[in-house]
């Protein structure tokens, strides 16, 4: 049989073949070692495939088999080079373009069963008079209870222009059945801008993604608030992740004229070397300007603040960067599947590259190091500012986020925020706007009587630690001896409910005014009611409206 058919080895180096002319090139293999060890494990990976299939003494369930090894295999490069199914595709045309079909709403499981738990603005579910609350009772037909999110997000998703039946159920009332038409649904790149401080002109835009329009929505954003009279403003990137990397040079080009460096990419392939540079006249090139990030602004977000710090040409302010500089290209595989693979290295204008974790060297147990203190190197921003690399970027002010007390994270993990504002919706036709909304003393007072009997657990860091003083006491044998004192001090740790309801009540009160705001006003409410008490905002409006934006963007500082 075996001389009938080609042999193994000249398959692979067809299929390899193969592989370079579907991939335009890219791929290329060196002559001799590299190319036996290609084929070698190929053949080697094929036959252990072959072979756990036919005699595993269970059910292997291939496809799931194969896509456990792909996973496996790429969990030892990085992150961000993903498999794609054919399955997942919606899911990464959502990631990229911030579009999918359905009907405009997010939704939660709790107890079995599944809630609205966020109407999108203008989309069907908001506009067929669905409610943050409203039990999910059947789509098509088909009972909901017991099923998990995803599977009921893949029913209430479809084809635009198609319909979908749904039952919901409001608290106290009947089951309501709406036909809605699936339409495209775009999450806005751009949830929301407006003027925060209209006496000094200071515009504000939150940018919460870098899909395909990214770019056209700042800039439409930019003119709305200039027409408004804004002569500064604050580009928010907290909590962005990031996205297509042109968009993020696109927005970059509103600030800075036309041929200005933006970012270089550098990879192992030549064809990944890429200069790109602004292509057009800037919206203004000007205006003063304040970029808010976080631990979370990563990858294109570190490429619009890295690039406007080493240009000068905007103050960041907030915490640093989560630290993410590589660079993922698609690539199209068979059967409608696809690789997001890490094809390069992003470097911003003045030479940094600001990727924090190591992942060409692990250690002994496989974990990824940071980048080594000694290998930080230093570089200058356009008006001589030291800047460095390896650590993601760090603000010209720092603001840090204070840490929400352990008692929100109790409340919050069982829904009592989200089940307070259901009813509260119910009892409430309506409110004040919401940028005006409070939480009154009796408003509060209210909140505290409803979770007083509802159980909620959480543990602070005291509390965590002695746990830890628990297990060592018992493992050295010291535990009987000390057991009554090591009781009295868990009973001191154990925090008091009703005390800690009152002494944060500033942080739980942040949390339930954007859990009620958005009952009434939806997204656009629950930015503007944030905004209010954003300490880093504030930072950025004292900023714009002193004599500081100057001095941080001339004033030569040291220090990592």
């Amino acid at each position: 049989m075996d001389n009938q058919t080609p042999s193994r080895t000249s398959k692979w180096k067809m299929a390899l073949i193969s592989a370079t002319i579907v991939g335009g090139g890219a791929f290329t293999i060196s002559a001799g070692d590299s190319y036996f060890e290609i084929s070698k494990n190929l053949e080697i990976f094929t036959e252990l495939y072959k072979e756990l299939n036919i005699y595993y003494v269970d059910d292997t369930q291939p496809g799931k088999l194969m896509k456990t090894g792909i996973d496996a295999m790429l969990n030892s490069l990085d992150p961000y080079t993903q498999y794609i199914p054919e399955s997942d595709m919606e899911d990464y045309r959502f990631m990229t373009t911030g579009q999918y079909g359905g009907i405009g709403a997010l939704i939660k499981r709790s107890n079995d069963r599944v809630f609205v738990s966020d109407p999108y603005e203008g989309y069907p579910a908001m506009k067929a008079g669905i409610w943050a609350g409203d039990e999910i009772m059947e789509v098509d037909g088909k009972k909901i209870a017991g099923m998990e999110t995803d599977e009921v997000s893949k029913l209430l998703k479809g084809q635009a222009g198609s319909v979908v039946k749904v039952i919901t159920q409001r608290q106290g009332m009947d089951p309501v059945t709406h036909s809605l038409t699936r339409e495209e649904i775009k999450i806005p790149d751009v949830p929301y801008k407006g003027m925060i401080d209209p006496v000094n002109k200071v515009g504000y835009i939150k940018l919460n993604s870098f899909t395909q329009t990214a770019g056209q929505e700042v800039r439409n954003g930019m003119k709305e608030l200039k027409d408004q009279g804004a002569t500064k403003l604050v580009l928010d990137l907290r909590g962005n992740g990031g996205g297509l990397l042109r968009e993020a040079v696109n927005i970059v080009n509103l600030f800075v004229p036309k041929n200005e460096l933006v970012v270089e990419t550098k990879g192992k392939i030549p064809e990944w070397d890429k200069t790109y540079k602004t292509l057009s006249e800037p919206v203004d090139a000007g205006i003063p300007l304040v970029i808010l990030v976080d631990g979370q602004s990563a990858s294109a977000s570190e490429i619009v603040c890295g690039a406007l710090q080493d240009l000068d040409r905007g103050v960041v302010v907030g915490e640093r960067t989560y630290g993410k500089g590589l660079v993922q290209q698609t690539r199209d595989l068979y059967y409608n599947s696809k690789l997001k693979v890490t094809v390069a290295k992003y470097y911003i204008p003045s030479g940094r590259c600001i990727q924090k974790l190591d992942y060409a060297h692990r250690d002994s147990t496989g974990k990824v190091a940071e980048v080594k203190d000694e290998a930080i190197a230093e570089f200058k921003t356009r008006n001589g500012r030291p800047v460095y690399d390896g650590r993601g970027i760090l603000p010209d002010v720092e603001v840090m986020d204070p840490e929400l007390a352990k008692v929100v994270g109790g409340l919050y993990g069982k829904d009592l925020f989200f089940d307070f504002a259901t009813k509260y919706r119910l009892a409430n036709p309506e409110i004040a706007p919401a940028e005006e909304f409070k939480i009154s003393d009796a408003l509060y007072q209210e909140f505290v009587d409803y979770v007083k009997d509802k159980k909620f657990e959480y543990d602070t860091e005291s509390l965590e630690a002695f746990k830890k003083l628990e297990e060592a006491a018992k493992k050295e044998r010291y535990y009987d001896h000390a057991k009554a004192q090591l009781e009295a001090l868990h009973a001191e740790l154990a925090p008091d409910r009703t005390e800690e309801l009152t002494r944060f009540r500033s942080d739980i009160e942040e949390v339930l005014k954007s859990e009620i705001v958005g009952r009434y006003y939806y997204q656009t409410g629950r930015a503007k009611a944030s905004l209010t008490t954003d300490p880093s905002v504030k930072s950025a409006i004292e900023i714009l409206n002193g004599p500081r934006y100057n001095e941080v963007l001339t004033t030569i500082k040291t220090g990592k």
